[in-house]
């Protein structure tokens, strides 16, 4: 579904990412790991279109992305949750979720199902963005993101900084997003969980891809976490 190939960015002099390669097979949810600075957000920024890659492919299905304006690339069908939300404060959770819904061939994703998969949504249906908690925001961003009826679904920290009760929450929403079929590409920090849900780990070193396997493979090699991934 998603291949990079030999993606090189810089910022100014600097070489941020050094030539990554990451691919994503249809229904699978994979992980992009590392520590921070390592060059992880900058990878889905650029997936993204939203800043330009200096060398290397982005293919999704099939077809080159790299290059387009970030609303081709969201159109093409992929959906992004960025790092820190950024859902509109000023409007309610319903006119967040409705200001993104494209209506697709074969969707399955509009309001109802939304709610559904976050009951606590529906329960603040007229609070506005900024009157939400840190983990009501996840969860309409996701939300947000999934009304664009997406493909992939990318997501950049999804969890990262929640209470632990939210951060299952999400969890258990990607497990159930994983269970129909929803190809998945996420940066996350919380090892465990992405190690039970993930079916395949990248991990990022200095912009460059250090190690990739499967989550069986992970677990049974624990120098590599501690090498690449304990702080």
């Amino acid at each position: 579904m998603l291949k990079i190939s030999g993606l090189k960015v810089n910022y100014g002099l600097s070489e941020i990412l050094k030539g990554v390669d990451l691919q994503v097979q249809a229904g699978d949810i994979v992980s992009l790991l590392g520590r921070n600075g390592m060059g992880k957000t900058t990878t889905l920024k650029a997936l993204m279109g939203l800043i330009p890659a200096n060398q290397g492919t982005v293919e999704f299905e099939g077809h080159l992305i790299a290059g387009l304006p970030g609303w081709k690339i969201a159109r093409r069908g992929i959906g992004y949750v960025p790092e820190g939300r950024q859902i509109f404060p000023n409007l309610t959770v319903r006119e967040n979720l409705i200001a993104t819904y494209r209506s697709r061939h074969g969707q399955l994703w509009n309001e109802k199902e939304v709610y559904d998969m976050f009951p606590r949504l529906r329960e603040r249906l007229d609070n506005m963005g900024d009157q939400l908690s840190g983990g009501e925001q996840q969860m309409l961003a996701i939300g947000r993101a999934l009304l664009t009826n997406p493909r992939l679904l990318v997501l950049d920290e999804a969890t990262e900084g929640l209470a632990p009760i939210i951060r299952q929450e999400i969890w258990q929403s990607l497990e159930k997003l994983k269970s129909l079929g929803q190809s998945i590409l996420i940066v996350d920090k919380n090892i465990s969980d992405i190690l039970r849900v993930a079916d395949y780990h990248y991990i990022l070193e200095k912009g460059a891809i250090a190690w990739s396997g499967t989550s069986q493979q992970l677990v049974s090699q624990k120098q590599v976490i501690d090498r690449y991934l304990v702080i």
